[in-house]
């Protein structure tokens, strides 16, 4: 028997932008549904047990870029969030030397001119250069982007906000600006450094996640992307949130159930209900129907419009923008059950970077030609990875004297090319995963020769598993690349920016809206803002400044 319900808002999906959106609006008072299609909350923010004694953060795996406001407002730690920093990180070399990243700068400063005493100082420029670009961005994560076009008394306030904040920087660093966003990463580290096992360290940040190369313009950005985020307020710290990302989500959901709200699992959106151009309510896989005047998709807009609302309910030019919108999948993801921590020769004993992230990509060059690969349609010969064994720091991740591992990869096509001249994420076969995971385990034992023997147990998802278990198209953990040309006022389409869509009461709230991708809860938090001020409830969300 199918279910029938009235609510005032309702959220397609679990994730924790979707999250965050329901638990500001059920404490305004609204009435809240928030529908899961999986089993279990947290979209790629999800701590699960896939082998017995060991919990995988089988998604994102890392967090910085989590709102300090939204923590605060929500009341997280009190709903069990701990987030554990880790303090360095390192590149191994195959000769048996490697280039460790400390967060203490004195550490720091000996470790470059260990490498190359003339790129101490550069380090200096390079850092004082990131730290400015991420000073003036944070401001505009918790604010909405402006639309240009508009007349509008709220769009030319921040029109004037952000004109003011650019007036700030003066004309000379103004146009820096513009152009840090536009330059590739590898330009950018090339023109501060002459070590390349120090420039391959940094690169990594500036392609996780993208369907791009380290020489492809815009991959500047995604590094200030990836650095905007803080742990305790240290700007561009990374840490682990205790029990697995998954406690993140689970925290959210305790506090969405207090404030009254309430999550169904187990069934998807079938289809977003429509009338005479607004939104009615959403009509599940399962055949349970549910009704509201507001309803919010946590889904990626090409999944929201172009698979679970009628293509007739839509303006054209806005179908053609959605369809134009890139969601290109660039990454794999292994977690590993390991019996011990592996040997990593070249370490010295007790190297604090052991308990941050480790990589094995040695040069630029290396770094383009795994990209090289993608675009063929393959997973990359010679990989980046990033890797981290967060049960040294968190050890509820396994039994005692135990590990988890967690491994991130670049690059790994969601359209596999399978020799036929097909391209289809179904390529992805068991034996093709596997294969993947074994191209992957060699490059690891390039600074970890003994590590096959240590693995019990490995999950190996490729950009197919992410989209269908999780729901992001094409894998695309960011829910669309984050180029120049789908940021600010053009995220996700010109017009749409400000989380509403062209059915009246349907919003925008993860990742696809401003200002982005990762386990940030800002799109969440703004779509929010906005849905209370069409209510006449603004009041009830704070106007946040940095």
């Amino acid at each position: 028997m199918s279910r029938c319900d009235t609510f005032d808002a309702i959220i397609a999906g679990a994730g924790h932008n979707g999250l965050t959106t329901a638990c500001y609006l059920a404490r305004a008072g609204l009435r809240v549904l928030v529908v899961e299609k999986n089993d279990w909350i947290g979209g790629a923010a999800v701590s699960r047990s896939l082998y017995d004694g060991w919990t995988y953060s089988n998604c994102s795996y890392v967090c910085s870029l989590l709102r300090r406001e939204i923590v605060r407002d929500l009341d997280l730690p009190r709903f069990g969030l701990q987030v554990i920093p880790y303090e360095a990180g390192a590149t191994f070399t195959e000769d048996g030397d490697y280039f460790a990243y400390y967060s203490d700068h004195d550490a720091l400063v000996r470790e470059i001119g260990r490498h190359n005493p003339n790129d101490v100082d550069a380090y200096e420029r390079f850092s004082q250069t990131v730290i400015r670009q991420c000073r003036f961005i944070r401001p505009f994560l918790l604010r909405n982007a402006p639309d240009p076009t508009s007349l509008k008394p709220r769009d030319i306030e921040e029109l004037l906000y952000l004109v003011g904040k650019a007036n700030d920087l003066g004309s000379r660093e103004l146009g820096e600006t513009l152009r840090f966003w536009t330059i590739s990463i590898g330009d950018f580290l090339d023109e501060h450094f002459d070590n390349d096992l120090m420039k391959a360290h940094l690169a990594g940040s500036g392609i996780i996640g993208t369907g791009l190369g380290v020489y492809s313009p815009g991959t500047a950005y995604v590094l200030l992307h990836h650095y905007m985020g803080d742990v305790d307020g240290a700007i561009g710290a990374w840490g682990f949130a205790r029990g697995g990302m998954g406690s993140i989500t689970k925290a959210m959901g305790a506090s969405l159930e207090e404030a009254g709200g309430q999550i169904v699992i187990g069934s998807g959106v079938d289809q977003f209900i429509v009338s005479e151009g607004r939104v009615k309510g959403v009509a599940l896989e399962n055949g349970d129907t549910y009704y509201a005047p507001i309803v919010a998709s946590n889904m990626d807009v090409k999944r929201t419009f172009l698979k679970h609302v009628e293509r007739s309910t839509l303006p054209g030019d806005f179908v053609t923008a959605v369809e134009r919108f890139k969601t290109r999948g660039s990454s794999g993801k292994i977690n590993i059950a390991l019996d011990a921590v592996p040997d990593f020769p070249a370490a010295p004993e007790g190297a604090s970077f052991m308990r941050g992230d480790m990589h094995c990509s040695t040069s630029l060059g290396e770094l383009e030609r795994a990209y090289d690969d993608w675009k063929d349609g393959r997973w990359s010969a010679d990989p980046y990875f990033d890797m981290l064994i967060p049960s040294q720091i968190d050890p509820t991740l396994a039994p005692p004297g135990k590990h988890m591992m967690t491994v991130f990869v670049q690059y790994a096509p969601y359209d596999l090319d399978n020799g036929a001249g097909e391209r289809n994420g179904e390529n992805w076969t068991e034996a093709q995963r596997k294969a993947f995971a074994d191209c992957v385990f060699d490059k690891i034992e390039q600074g970890a020769p003994d590590f096959r023997k240590h693995v019990l147990h490995a999950e190996v998802r490729s950009p197919y598993e992410l989209e269908n278990e999780v729901g992001l198209t094409e894998g695309n953990i960011f829910q669309g690349e984050l180029t120049f040309d789908q940021l600010l006022f053009n995220r996700p389409v010109p017009g749409y920016a400000q989380y509403s869509t062209p059915i009246g009461g349907l919003y925008l709230v993860g990742s696809s809206a401003h200002p982005g991708g990762g386990v940030m809860g800002a799109p969440g938090a703004n779509a929010a803002r906005e849905i209370l001020r069409s209510l006449g409830k603004a009041h009830a969300m704070p106007v946040y400044a940095e």
